[in-house]
């Protein structure tokens, strides 16, 4: 039996696939059905609008949304913060901008490393280069 302490509440609990106790995965699913049931009355609340209105953090509120549990067609009106600039966006973790950002440096990096391994096969390393063959006997 594998026993682990619960990084929430840190009481000691039977491992799980949550990670967490039973009575912590309760209460989130309590936050959960609160964020649900005002979700259906105020279908317009942004983010914010929607903690003040439950108690339920924004954080918990945006781990919710990332993991799909609260959509788009749920609250048109939910944005989440880009996790890297914090722009707020509809959907994904990171905004245009920096997804666009992030793929030119994939690109740029990828080009590094081409040029690296053709001026690798260029100077030819791996072969010996000897100056002066008449020297050796060559």
């Amino acid at each position: 039996m594998n026993l682990s302490n619960c990084p929430q509440c840190g009481k000691v609990f039977v491992n799980n696939s949550y990670n967490i106790c039973p009575a912590c995965i309760r209460e989130i699913e309590d936050h959960y059905r609160k964020c649900v049931e005002f979700l259906r009355k105020n279908r317009d609340s942004t983010l914010y609008e929607l903690s003040e209105g439950t108690g339920v953090s924004v954080r918990l509120i945006t781990r919710f949304i990332r993991e799909g549990r609260i959509g788009a067609k749920d609250a048109p009106n939910l944005m989440l913060p880009c996790e890297s600039c914090g722009e707020l966006i509809k959907d994904g973790p990171i905004c245009d901008n920096c997804r666009s950002k992030l793929s030119k440096d994939v690109r740029h990096l990828h080009e590094d490393e081409r040029r690296r391994a053709d001026r690798q096969n260029h100077f030819g390393f791996g072969s010996t280069y000897m100056k002066d063959r008449d020297k050796f006997g060559k």
